[in-house]
């Protein structure tokens, strides 16, 4: 192997403990811990505290109102203390990590503080994506092209050392600077490096492994920033000698931690599994229910939950979850949109390229005029917010029409919404027009995606109406709206990946060929796609193609679903006056902190028939997904699910976590300081690195009190144990995660007495009892022979 390549694999290698970081514009949730997950959670916490400075636990304040609000069951915190080797009283313990001492905080070196000030400059300008109207020149060099051609221009870079003469290759850079220091300790130097702004460089390494239009056009590596970093530290002849690793050690603080945290799973989860075991033994003594008036399929999304609750009570309708991109691993580019988005998880690749393409000329015309009109408008505007000339004299001019318009944003939101609502029904929804071109698709592909649907949440009935439901979420003034969209869309709205199912199926070829397969379609079933607003609730059904036949279940459905919507908003604002009103004035107000909740509260991730959470109230706490483990023999859908929808909020779950414990170092920080920075993420205040998580204001109640309860994520699935044991052995990266306590697992088995067995590492069960508790620390096999 070369030199060259060499030194890239370290560098490649160094960079795994950074979690990668999306663009603003399009939040991908991801474990900000995720170059740690081999590891068992409480060492991985220790050692990204050391290398990244975070805190990896919930504060002994937030522990200590669990317990007084009684979210902490004191008999499990009490054995879980015991089991950790303590007989305090949990009060005293909390005093005592309140006054423990901190030692391992350090002073940041002044010539760190001075090279990321000048490299988040250039990165800043460098990664720009379309947001600043005077670009750095050049930027086809890729960036240590730029950066060597325009680095002596630059007075804030001293023309010493490397600096005075950079080599041709970013390569050459790394070996000439580090050419003092023993080759041993380069991948210290790398990491050290790397993780100085984790955030940038969890950029820059899903940029460089993303690839993209920006990407090709701009291109920037790993190699080529750390080169000019390690080129700005030579040039101030900075020691670049790594620092000692710490000892290991567990701190006593994070043994107590470890300790209230499990106790607060175990209890959430036991009452989880409660629940559902009730549920199952119920469900067993339930004679078949008929046709539904409809079936919905709604996104896994934990305010899906909430919805679906409320729309069974209010008539004959059945529910399911499923990942919000609905199976479709695509490129997605709507009618008059300049680029395209992907449209699926990053643990999937966009295999498809799906465009809009207008079916109804006359509305396309309408569409174009008046479309045309808004944008003028917005370019206008925002001309008159980047040029201060121009807005000192729009407004001078403007007067008190501007300043009118100003005050109805921040004064009456909720009238503004009404307006917006008004001029928004004016102009013609693309899906009005327009329909996914399927081109890209093969038939077999086609009934593949449909099958898998199906086959997941072991459908065997079709109602007259089948509506597939993506979401999105309605915000103004929120560099990260795209976080309250939908996480399986890679942070964009599920309407247009709804959309391409609901064409997929409604196609005759399609189910022709999933009949032969035993999927008995009746040809009065119509497929259509939909999209609920989580802000407002509100539920927008696509049904240009719905024939008239339907037309009375579509009107009855429509007058549904709003009384669902007046249920959930209720419940979700806790409101005495008018909810939806509220949820409309929350979406308008550019002054909002606080829109919505988003996923904040998740806790929990239910694989089962649709019917076992139907009749559970979860509080908008799980992720629902449908599963019939009587249709997949096999386990093959089960494993598909685990595999992914799993591992996939796993990650949330874990976005959520961190962000909420430490929300200055894995989080973002209050959006009142936010600064939003190329289109690509958010500085706070003036510069710095690039914030990495989730804001404060979608995270807590007040500054110092979390709204959002952190804990791992909780998962129980309905299926036989022997089924659940046997993908986990052919998936070791998925039981890998459960070893190493990143998430729990627990299998309520209907073949075994509807008996709950918790995971207990190794491939190894313990069983629970009726009410969710563990009941053995001894871990056993858990067979059907049992």
């Amino acid at each position: 192997m070369s030199t060259e390549r060499a030194i890239r694999d370290s560098i490649d290698d160094a960079a795994e403990t950074v979690g990668s970081v999306w663009p603003v514009h399009s939040f991908v949730t991801a474990n900000p811990l995720s170059g740690f997950e081999d590891k068992p959670f409480a060492e991985a916490v220790t050692e990204a505290a050391d290398i990244l400075g975070g805190r990896g636990y919930p504060s002994p304040e937030t522990f200590r109102k669990a317990l007084e609000r009684e979210q902490i069951d004191r008999d499990t915190l009490d054995a879980e203390l015991a089991a950790a080797g303590y007989d305090a009283d949990p009060e005293a313990l909390l005093s005592r990590m309140d006054t423990a001492v901190e030692t391992d905080e350090q002073d940041h070196d002044a010539i760190e503080d001075r090279v990321d000030h000048v490299l988040t400059k250039w990165l800043s300008s460098f990664l720009d994506e379309g947001r600043a109207h005077w670009s750095l020149p050049d930027r086809d060099l890729g960036f240590y092209g730029v950066f060597r051609t325009f680095a002596a221009h630059d007075s804030q870079i001293p023309d010493t050392g490397i600096v005075a003469d950079l080599p041709t290759t970013p390569t050459e850079t790394v070996k000439t600077v580090l050419d003092p220091y023993p080759t041993e300790q380069w991948p210290a130097i790398f990491e050290e490096q790397l993780t100085a702004l984790p955030g940038w460089t969890g950029f820059i390494k899903q940029r460089a492994d993303d690839g993209g239009q920006w990407q090709s056009r701009y291109p920037i590596t790993l190699t080529g920033y750390l080169a000019a970093r390690l080129a700005l530290l030579d040039a101030l002849d900075a020691d670049l000698t790594p620092a000692e690793d710490p000892d290991g050690d567990t701190h006593e603080v994070d043994q107590l931690s470890e300790a209230f945290l499990t106790a607060w799973e175990s209890t959430y989860r036991e009452e989880l599994v409660g629940s559902i075991t009730a549920e199952s033994e119920s469900l067993a003594e339930r004679e078949p229910s008929g046709r539904p008036d409809a079936q919905l399929v709604f996104c896994i999304d934990t305010r899906s939950e909430v919805l679906r609750r409320h729309l069974e009570d209010a008539g004959d309708y059945e529910t399911h979850g499923y990942a919000g991109f609905f199976g479709i691993p695509m490129e997605y580019r709507g009618y008059d949109a300049e680029v395209s988005v992907t449209a699926c998880p990053p643990i999937a690749t966009a295999q498809h390229r799906i465009t809009d393409e207008p079916v109804d000329a006359e509305t396309e015309t309408e569409y174009d005029y008046l479309t045309g009109i808004r944008e003028a408008a917005a370019e206008i505007v925002e001309s008159i917010e980047t040029n201060a000339a121009t807005a000192y004299g729009f407004v001078e001019s403007a007067g008190s029409g501007y300043g009118l318009a100003l005050a109805s944003r921040t004064l009456v939101p909720g009238r503004v919404h009404d307006f917006l609502d008004s001029v928004g029904d004016t102009v013609p929804d693309e899906h009005d027009f327009c329909r996914p071109s399927l081109d890209d698709l093969t038939l077999g592909e086609k009934v593949g995606y449909a099958e898998t649907a199906f086959d997941l949440m072991g459908w065997d009935h079709f109602a007259r109406l089948v509506v597939f439901t993506g979401h999105a979420s309605q915000t103004a003034n929120n560099p990260f709206d795209s976080s309250l969209d939908c996480g399986a869309c890679a942070g964009n709205p599920g309407g247009p990946s709804a959309r391409v199912l609901a064409a997929i199926c409604n196609e005759d070829a399609v189910q022709a060929e999933l009949r032969e397969r035993g999927f008995d379609i009746p040809d009065d079933t119509v497929f259509l796609a939909g999209q609920h607003n989580t802000t407002t609730d509100e539920v927008d059904l696509y049904d240009g193609g719905v024939p008239e036949s339907h037309q009375a279940d579509l009107k009855r459905l429509r007058a549904d679903l709003e009384t669902a919507r007046e249920g959930a908003t209720s419940e979700r604002t806790a409101s005495a006056g008018d909810a939806a009103r509220e949820t409309e004035r929350k979406a308008a107000d550019w002054a909002e902190t606080r829109p919505e909740w988003g996923l904040a509260g998740n806790a929990g991730f239910v694989v089962g028939p649709s019917e076992l959470a139907a009749g559970l109230d979860l509080d908008g706490r799980a992720f629902l997904h449908s599963y019939d483990w009587t249709t997949d023999p096999d386990g093959d859908a089960l494993a598909a699910i685990m595999t992914a929808p799993m591992v996939v909020t796993q990650w949330i779950n874990n976005q959520y976590y961190f962000s909420t414990v430490d929300t200055a170092v894995y989080g973002s920080g209050s959006k009142i300081t936010h600064n939003p920075v190329g289109n690509v993420g958010v500085y706070q205040g003036n510069g710095g690195d690039l914030m990495t998580g989730l804001p404060l204001q979608s995270l807590m109640a007040a500054d110092d009190e979390p709204y959002h309860q952190p804990l791992r994520l909780s998962t129980v699935i309905h299926a036989p144990v022997d089924t659940v044991t046997d993908i986990l052995a052919d998936n070791g990266d998925v039981a890998q995660l459960l070893d190493n306590g990143w998430l729990s697992l627990t299998v309520v088995d209907p073949t075994q007495d509807h008996t709950a067995f918790h995971y207990a590492g190794e491939l190894s069960w313990t069983p629970v009892t009726g009410d969710g508790a563990v009941v053995d620390s001894g871990a056993s096999p858990a067979t059907g022979d049992d």
